[in-house]
């Protein structure tokens, strides 16, 4: 199997499951408990905690535990545009979010009263930066604009969204699921709310966190304990927790090194397959984007086409976001680029991982070229029978 969908999840590294194992085996206190068991596992959390703000170079007591970076965008959304109603109800965002933000702003635009402008983006995936400052208003209450997109790898300008943000006061959150363990994890220190899943970056699934600057009010969208700060009850996962902190220490220890190796793998995927396919067409900005992510359209077959024959193949590749349930469906992130109808239904997403290898890029290449142009002869002859 070769398995270009690092986007969707990635495997499980063995730093964060050696962390894991004792608290799935002997180690199974409540973390809330006072007795030796329940100390021992909140200890866990505390060490976790504090390694990975380090490693976002925050306060431990600025980041809030989630079951994931949905959960983690929700609670930022939710949260942060109720606890911030009081000054306006206005929010701003982009139509190539996440689903997990883009249904979030939705609900609070068709249930909560919200008015919410949405930013238009160039065919390249970047915001208008000029649309940013001119909508701002007094009322408004949140920005959220994700860090690196999921589909297309771009990276948007951060720093001077912040600039503006910061200018008119106004929070800025960013869904940073996809450039965490890519990008410098300090890119925190210019949002106010930055979300997180561990299984992006070699760690469990069901873990993540909302990194929130300290002495920002937030509204709990759920309710019980009094939990991280009485901001998410519920007990907190001790063992996927730590499995999250191996990890993240896992993904910076060689990310330099790492980021390089797959962007030339990237390239490399990229030149072979437009060197035996003319019609090829890159989605997304070719420079400001994620070393991993290779975007293209292959006009000859639709997408589910083409994944369907990819997986025959032994070729692990997604259309797109991999939280639609399985659906294949035009990309909204590349409608909203501009794209046309054709182009976003024949959108594959190849994203590497610390185990792509070079022969894994030229195989791959090859079973593309060669499932278009058995495409393309059997179009001919269908013709032909005509």
């Amino acid at each position: 199997m070769i398995y270009l969908d690092y986007n969707a999840t990635t495997p499980l590294c063995e730093p964060a499951r050696r962390a894991m194992l004792p608290f799935l085996d002997e180690k199974f206190g409540n973390p809330s408990s006072i007795h030796a068991a329940g100390r021992e596992a909140r200890a866990a959390i505390d060490d976790a905690r504090d390694r990975l703000a380090g490693l976002l170079t925050a306060k431990p007591h600025e980041l809030i535990f989630t079951g994931g970076g949905t959960e983690a965008n929700n609670l930022a959304i939710l949260g942060l545009a109720r606890s911030g109603a009081a000054r306006g109800k206005h929010l701003i965002s982009a139509r190539t979010e996440h689903h997990a933000v883009l249904n979030a702003v939705e609900h609070l635009e068709k249930c909560e009263g919200f008015e919410v402008t949405w930013l238009n983006v160039s065919e390249k995936g970047l915001i208008d930066l000029n649309q940013l400052a001119d909508s701002v208003r007094d009322d408004t209450a949140l920005v959220s604009i994700m860090h690196a997109n999921n589909e297309t790898g771009v990276i948007q300008p951060l720093r001077e969204i912040s600039e503006i943000c910061r200018e008119h006061g106004v929070l800025l959150h960013s869904d940073m699921v996809q450039s965490f363990g890519k990008i410098s994890g300090e890119a925190v220190s210019l949002v106010d709310a930055a979300s997180f899943a561990a299984h992006k970056f070699y760690g469990p699934k069901g873990a993540g966190l909302l990194f929130l600057r300290s002495g920002i009010p937030i509204e709990p969208i759920q309710f019980g304990g009094a939990h991280e700060n009485q901001r998410r009850p519920g007990t907190e996962n001790v063992a996927m927790i730590a499995g999250m902190a191996a990890a993240a220490e896992f993904v910076q220890r060689d990310r330099e090194f790492e980021q390089a190796r797959e962007r030339k793998l990237r390239d490399q995927l990229c030149q072979e397959i437009s060197g035996q396919i003319e019609s090829v067409v890159l989605n997304g900005d070719a420079n400001c984007r994620v070393a991993n992510t290779l975007n293209v359209s292959l006009p000859e077959l639709d997408s589910e086409t083409m994944l369907m024959a990819l997986d025959l193949e032994g070729v692990c590749a997604s259309s797109g976001s991999a939280c639609m349930v399985g659906s294949v469906i035009a990309s909204h992130v590349l409608l909203a680029m501009g794209l046309p109808l054709a182009l976003a239904k024949s959108a594959i997403r190849f994203s590497l991982g610390k185990h792509t290898t070079a022969e894994e890029i030229s195989a791959t290449a090859g079973i593309v070229s060669e499932i278009v142009q058995r495409t393309n002869a059997k179009r001919r002859e269908r013709k032909v029978a005509v």
